[in-house]
């Protein structure tokens, strides 16, 4: 291997929930390697506020879980797919507890509390800031690992499959990534490759997610020749905090479970709206909450709505939000005493890559895990907090699966051919491109569509795809290229599974097609040869 080459047993793209639970999993029998493109926990698992469903509770059961989450995915859930989550949950919070995640307790039992489509009380969470205390405990574990060898600041450029050098069967044998300490492509070559880069909710102009949701284990897959489903389920938070100086700061969907209004803004104090909209209010799943603000934003052309929680006590609201309630303090708002302004925003990519219940894909060698991956658990409509359990239990099915049958040796593979210049123009044009995107994004395949919506966005991702293509294959490759690309061709899989549903399901609520089909079926898109 030349020294801008390396050799694994398994390389993990993603260093999320789902990305550091494989590799922990994987590394007392597989020499692992963790590829992420910025620092270890700069992903969207960190940023999860509300918690992780399991049922823990008495009174709950497998079952009414299951049935909750077959609900709001709104018939498209794969029942196997869900019950096998479900059933493996409450073993994924004793592997947390196990490795010293500090769970908010009461009188010396885990404190649960209930979010939008639950029917009982089952999310374990850290206050409200589950997501950072669940990375911080599994980074510290991952350094400590000996088996397991960090790349921070390296960004996948593409896969590489055998069929595609000339080698004989498909699967895939390793990756090329950008180092951005050197500006150089590196060659890693392995027998399994997990893909966990999360989700693509920077395709939007307003997301909940980190800027490094940006879609490229999807575009990847798909590259590389594997199917994607129902990718025109795109969840949107309904709230996400409305304020000049805050980006992408989401107000956990606990502070409804706990009591919180939706209000208008308006000249009588705030008038509540939800319970015109369903019967579930407040508690309603989040796709029936974002389409109600959405609609009244519209009707009295609203730049955001109020959510409430300032009838509750001080203690109360400290107690269970103390980084919310630190977060708008900040910003001028008290939300003991005031109402929070908010705004829907991407939020969840429930479609992605197409995978078994192992995390195999299409592509013999290549898993995927987490939000980049499509199970079948999320359906239509992803449940509260079922997030982060999937990555956990699917980490663990995929690392069993791979230490049964850990995959022929790799050859030394080429490396990359990166005689390329940087072109002068490359930042402008790119920053133009990016902006444009998550705009008509927004406006043209966002919470509510049209066919002639969907026409004009993929009119301009066809433009825009000749035009970055253009780029990728003339000059020097950055990240902000990679991403770029990344995101034109998620954004087409979005707007083609789009057109491809003649109905009103879960996430996707088209103008032409208002109603329900007869029959529930996933999109799956098959790329070409």
């Amino acid at each position: 291997m030349s020294a801008t080459s390396h050799s694994f047993d398994v390389l993990i793209v993603g260093s999320g929930l789902a990305g550091l639970s494989a590799a922990l999993h994987l590394a007392p029998t597989q020499r692992v390697a963790v590829l992420t493109k910025r620092q270890l926990g700069d992903g969207s698992s960190g940023w999860a506020q509300g918690g992780i469903a399991a049922v823990l509770a008495e009174g709950d059961s497998f079952d009414a879980h299951v049935d909750d989450t077959l609900v709001a995915g709104a018939g498209l859930s794969d029942p196997a797919a869900t019950r096998f989550v479900v059933e493996h949950a409450p073993q994924s919070i004793a592997w947390l507890r196990e490795l010293g995640v500090p769970f908010s307790e009461e009188d010396g039992h885990l404190h649960l509390t209930r979010e939008g489509g639950h029917s009982a009380r089952r999310i374990v969470h850290v206050t409200d800031a589950t997501g950072a205390a669940v990375q911080q405990a599994l980074i510290g574990h991952v350094r400590r690992t000996p088996n397991i060898t960090l790349f921070e600041n390296h960004t996948l450029v593409d896969l590489i499959s055998s069929d595609r050098l000339g080698l004989p069967g498909k699967r895939c044998v390793g990756l090329y990534a950008l180092d951005e300490a050197t500006d150089e492509v590196l060659t890693f070559s392995a027998p399994q490759t997990i893909l966990a880069t999360g989700g693509a909710g920077k395709v939007y102009l307003y997301t909940t997610n980190p800027d490094t949701a940006t879609g490229d284990g999807i575009a990847a897959a798909w590259r590389a020749g594997c199917r994607v489903q129902n990718m025109e389920f795109i969840q949107f938070h309904p709230t996400c905090l409305y304020h000049p100086h805050a980006k992408s700061f989401l107000i956990s969907e606990a502070v409804r479970g706990e009591g919180g209004r939706l209000l208008l803004p308006d000249s009588k104090g705030g008038t509540r709206f939800m319970p015109q909209h369903d019967a579930r209010a407040e508690l309603a799943p989040r796709d029936v909450v974002a389409r109600a603000i959405d609609f009244e934003m519209k009707k009295h052309g609203l730049d955001c709505v109020l959510l409430d929680i300032s009838h509750q006590p001080l203690e109360f609201i400290l107690a269970h939000f103390p980084n919310i309630y630190a977060r708008c303090l900040e910003l001028g708002i008290d939300i003991s005493k005031q109402p929070i302004p908010v705004v829907p925003a991407a939020h969840y990519t429930c479609g992605g890559v197409r995978t078994d219940l192992a995390g195999r894909t299409d592509l013999p060698g290549l898993y995927a895990v987490g939000e980049v991956a499509c199970t079948g658990l999320h359906g239509a409509n992803r449940l509260a907090s079922n997030s982060l359990v999937e990555c956990m239990v699917f980490a663990r099915a995929t690392a069993q699966a791979i230490a049964q049958a850990p995959g022929p040796a790799v050859p030394p593979l080429p490396n990359w051919d990166d005689s390329r210049v940087t072109d002068a123009d490359e930042t402008v044009v790119i920053s133009h491109n990016w902006d444009e995107l998550r705009r008509f994004m927004w406006d043209y395949v966002g919470i509510v569509r049209t066919n002639k919506r969907l026409e004009r966005a993929a009119h301009r991702i066809a433009l825009l795809q000749s035009e970055i293509q253009e780029f990728y294959g003339l000059f020097h490759v950055t990240r902000d290229l990679l991403e770029l690309r990344n995101l034109v061709q998620v954004a087409e899989l979005i707007v083609r599974s789009a057109q491809a549903r003649h109905e009103s399901r879960g996430l996707h609520f088209s103008r032409d097609y208002p109603t329900l089909a007869t029959s529930a079926l996933p999109t799956i898109l098959v790329p070409l040869p």
